[in-house]
């Protein structure tokens, strides 16, 4: 490691030292109780001498979960005048100035009013860790950004308040908050999730026993992934070790790329690693050339990229494969990932050759090739 190195890496650690540290809950839906472990847990603090204070808590007029707040130091909500309506948003200039030691702050995905300091709460978040403060925060598994398809999916809903997965990564420490199907739904049948008005549409909809199975399962899977993520990187790992790098190379067409992205982005989360995106941009595909739909689909799966963490890469080509090796040398990629090709037999066997050279150059650089569904 040469000294410039030497010193970024310490700078790097000061950092991080100097930074809050982030608690993460973790649940299946609403109604599993994370709000409710939050008031416990900073009741538990207060009474062990530590400065803690409630940021913003949205009880969802849950009695039991109401009940909590009291005993708890309350920072007063910010008032936003919006519309013509008066909103309550979590004062990000309160928590900074006060500077408790603990700050606890609910509906981490939460999309803040226009006015605010930042589009979304997440970000407060972040602002409020960067000055020391520790913070536990909470949110459901639909709210995390490559799991949304999966989420569409099971649940037949489309998430639209969503963190980027580099949030969840960097939680020191993540908690699952679990409930069997029949405890759940026992909960909402009971009044303690939403008004008995809303019970019967909700069992109907979002509270399904096989759709909070397959919910249940995405969480599990999910805090387990940020555990074995935790437990990689505090252990000292050889200076010979390939760090790992992936690249997803992306299309125009809107739906393949989005998932190409998210399961790259769920795959470079894991392995806690640096990760890109390529897009190879032929003459056929030239700004004069490409349909307007087409390039709103980019714009918008760049966009997305970057929220996730990958730095993007846009290149003008003749050769979509040459750029592809060329980029991997460029970048020290160890995985490449692509989505699956929805061709006819005429255009496999014209690109056999393409694809071959392809794969003979990837081994060559003892580089993994992914194909993504």
């Amino acid at each position: 490691m040469d000294k410039r190195k030497s010193a970024a890496h310490f700078l790097e650690m000061i950092r991080k030292s100097k930074r809050g540290k982030f608690k993460l809950y973790i649940g299946m839906s609403a109604g599993v109780g994370k709000t409710y472990r939050m008031l416990q847990e900073a009741h538990s603090l207060l009474q062990n001498g530590i400065d803690v204070k409630i940021g913003y808590i949205e009880t969802h007029n849950r009695p039991e979960t109401h009940a909590l707040l009291e005993g708890l130091p309350v920072i007063p909500r910010r008032k936003i005048f919006y519309k013509g309506k008066e909103l309550d948003e979590l004062d990000l200039q309160a928590v900074i100035n006060l500077r408790p030691e603990v700050v606890v702050i609910d509906e981490l995905a939460h999309s803040n009013t226009e006015g605010s300091d930042n589009e979304k709460r997440w970000q407060d978040v972040m602002d409020i860790l960067d000055v020391g403060i520790n913070v536990i925060s909470a949110v459901n598994i639909q709210h995390i950004e490559s799991l949304n398809k999966d989420v569409k999916l099971i649940a037949g809903i489309d998430v639209k308040e969503r963190i980027p997965d580099s949030v969840v990564a960097q939680a020191d420490e993540v908690v699952n908050i679990d409930l069997t199907a029949e405890d759940l739904i026992d909960r909402l049948k009971a009044g303690k999730i939403y008004d008995q008005s809303k019970v019967a549409l909700a069992l109907s909809n979002f509270f399904k026993s096989e759709q909070i199975l397959q919910l249940r399962e995405l969480a599990l899977k999910e805090v387990a992934a940020q555990v074995q993520r935790k437990v990689e990187s505090e252990v000292i790992l050889s200076k010979n070790i390939k760090k790992d790098r992936f690249m997803a190379c992306i299309s125009s067409n809107e739906k393949a790329a989005k998932n190409v992205i998210r399961k790259t982005a769920r795959l470079a989360n894991y392995y806690q690693s640096k990760w890109f995106v390529l897009y190879v941009q032929t003459p056929k595909e030239s700004a004069d050339k490409i349909a307007l739909d087409k390039q709103r689909f980019l714009i918008n799966n760049f966009k997305l990229a970057t929220e996730l963490g990958a730095e993007v890469i846009k290149v003008k080509a003749n050769n979509t494969t040459k750029t592809i090796i060329k980029e991997c040398e460029n970048r020290r990629i160890t995985t490449v990932c692509i989505g699956k090709p929805k061709i006819t037999l005429a255009k496999i066997m014209l690109m056999t050759d393409t694809f071959n050279t392809l794969l003979n150059k990837l081994s060559q650089e003892s580089i993994d090739l992914i194909i993504l569904s």
